[in-house]
């Protein structure tokens, strides 16, 4: 499996394009934004294409990495399912609703096409890096076909169960960061009113039992107030509402995921839907 098409080059997608490139397989990408794709293809010197349906026509594997459920189901209704060939593996890193995966699977099925939600962590870093956690909701047998992919920006993939399952797991980790951000936004809000150095306090912290990725790489910025980076809080209340409907519709009690949710409504009242979320203290200050 040679030919993949990659379609959405955001921070994630552009570099992950560009590692299937590196490893040698013929990658031809689509973008919504040509420009974009045109930048890929100066620094990569893969293919480049300006419509869906052609994109894909050459494809063994699409990758998709677009932004919401209704933009998975708009490359799919619109170019992938008609230009693709039967027996296509089409990967979805996009963050969805369980619905959306189901649904996109069950399109694909009908066009004699094989679907996988992927949906992946480590943000813009793993990405360039090629260090993300992939977790796939997919047929024993398709991921196996896929795992060569999808192992060339993974560092550890792993099928989850059946279509789906790879995006609730995501949503499990989307409720796990919320309330480690939160944590660590009200710890350093403490310090910082009780008079203390934190930059001291997180030396010492971020070696014991507090420590967590996001004290490490966020603890220092947090304190220096930059947020113009990162994982946008706009997309981190798109993911946790995916988790609270998914949480209301299987009866789990996500009442600290619903309130962190709310305190990022309050951070983008402030004016930062783009910012990082870690920007949670930015409301504390």
């Amino acid at each position: 499996m040679k030919n993949v098409t990659f379609i959405g080059l955001g921070v994630m997608g552009f570099p992950m394009a560009g590692h299937l490139q590196k490893a040698g397989y013929q990658v031809t990408v689509y973008n919504r934004t040509f420009s974009k794709a045109q930048t890929w293809g100066i620094e990569y010197g893969g293919e480049i294409a300006s419509d869906v349906a052609q994109s894909v026509a050459q494809a063994d594997i699409v990758c998709l990495c677009v932004g919401r459920d209704e933009d998975v189901l708009e490359m799919l209704n619109g170019g992938v399912l008609r230009g693709a060939k039967k027996g296509t593996i089409i990967i979805d890193h996009t963050t969805t609703s369980e619905q959306c995966a189901k649904q996109a699977s069950a399109l694909a099925e009908t066009q004699g096409m094989f679907f996988i939600d992927a949906p992946v962590s480590g943000g813009q870093a793993g990405a360039e890096n090629g260090q993300l956690s992939i977790m796939c909701g997919a047929e024993q047998a398709v991921f196996e076909q896929a795992l060569p992919v999808l192992n060339v920006y993974g560092k550890l993939v792993k099928r989850i169960g059946p279509n789906g399952a790879g995006q609730l797991a995501k949503m499990m980790n989307q409720i796990a960061i919320a309330g480690v951000i939160q944590g660590l936004a009200e710890s350093l809000h403490f310090g910082q009113k009780a008079g203390l150095d934190c930059h001291s306090v997180l030396e010492v912290i971020s070696q014991g039992a507090a420590q967590s990725w996001q004290m490490q790489n966020r603890g220092e910025t947090m304190l220096a107030d930059q947020y113009d980076f990162g994982f946008a809080v706009d997309w981190m209340r798109k993911d946790l509402g995916y988790a609270l409907a998914a949480g209301d519709q299987c009866g789990a009690t996500l009442a600290n995921t619903a309130l962190v949710d709310q305190f990022y409504a309050d951070v983008q009242k402030l004016g930062g839907g783009r910012w990082d979320t870690s920007s949670l203290l930015k409301r504390l200050s």
